[in-house]
């Protein structure tokens, strides 16, 4: 047990099962008080697996609430925050955690799956996050912590909406840090490299994806939590803004988009001079359309 985030209390949404119950769990052994948010609920006996989280939290004498309200509404996610401040006096950190997976090939998506996706991660992680807002203004502190994904940040096949929906919340994250920073209210990001229920559909149908698979599962979703109890503490508080990524034993820092080159002409640009000169000088610093997967084909540490 440790004291890093001692009686601050934490909203982790999503946290019944993979990462959330990690983070759930980490932050109560290091003394926080935690709102375990999920909607998700076992048909055959009744129970929330948000219940569940709380009971072993308790058993393991933290302190903890359960909550199954939905993020992906305005209302809904409201009643999240509102269970922080009735069940424990105050909220300091919101962990957007939830999500779901509607994958499909771009041009085979429907509206639905695109529209489900964008509901639970970028609409649920505004709601969320604006509902603790006045909490954090008024009392001029408080964390975020977004969950991104290296679907968006490089890319990844079959993912459109999960895709932009995680860039969105790279935008939303930097947003509230900017807008934010005069009420000493931090927020970041986190891309999860873990093997989940989510992340489970993956075929073992190849050698190939076997041995994909066995790779994915030394990934454990307990090695994400560290980081983010680091960032809901006040250790972090000169910590705003930024990316970061966790993949097995390994923390990454991400850079995010700056202007990496320019050319300029005074008499200003035809088609024919940007086919003639801008392409030819840019072209040795485009990037390769490849997804997230190449970008790390070493094997998890």
């Amino acid at each position: 047990m440790g004291d890093m985030v001692k009686d601050k209390v934490v909203v982790v949404t999503g946290a019944g099962a993979g990462i959330g119950r990690e983070f759930a769990l980490g932050f109560a052994k290091y003394g926080a008080k935690v709102v375990v948010n999920d909607l998700a609920c076992d048909k055959e006996t009744g129970k929330f697996a948000a219940q569940q989280v709380v009971d072993e939290i308790v058993k393991a004498g933290g302190k903890a609430v359960a909550n199954t309200d939905s993020v992906s509404e305005w209302e809904s996610a409201n009643r999240i925050v509102q269970s922080a401040v009735d069940t424990f006096g105050r909220i300091d950190c919101v962990v957007n955690n939830a999500g779901i997976l509607r994958d499909r090939f771009f041009f085979n998506m429907s509206p639905e799956e695109w529209k489900a996706v964008i509901d639970v991660h970028l609409n649920g992680s505004f709601y969320v996050s604006r509902a603790a807002a006045p909490h954090f203004k008024n009392q001029n502190s408080g964390s975020y912590i977004h969950m991104t994904s290296t679907s968006g940040l490089i890319g990844n096949l079959g993912q459109a909406n999960y895709s932009s929906a995680k860039m969105g919340i790279l935008g939303l994250s930097k947003s509230i840090a900017l807008d934010m920073a005069k009420f000493n209210v931090r927020s970041n990001c986190i891309a999860p490299w873990a093997w989940t229920a989510m992340t489970a559909n993956i075929p073992a149908n190849s050698p190939e994806n076997i041995a994909r698979i066995e790779k994915y599962k030394k990934m454990e979703a307990g090695k994400i939590a560290p980081l983010a109890i680091y960032l809901a503490s006040d250790s972090a508080a000169k910590v705003s803004g930024q990316i970061f990524g966790v993949r097995a034993n390994e923390i990454y820092f991400f850079n995010q988009i700056r202007i990496l080159r320019s050319v300029h002409r005074n008499e200003g640009w035809t088609p024919e001079t940007v086919a003639e000169h801008v392409i030819p000088a840019f072209e040795p610093s485009f990037f390769q359309n490849v997804p997230s997967i190449a970008i790390t084909p070493w094997d998890p540490i």
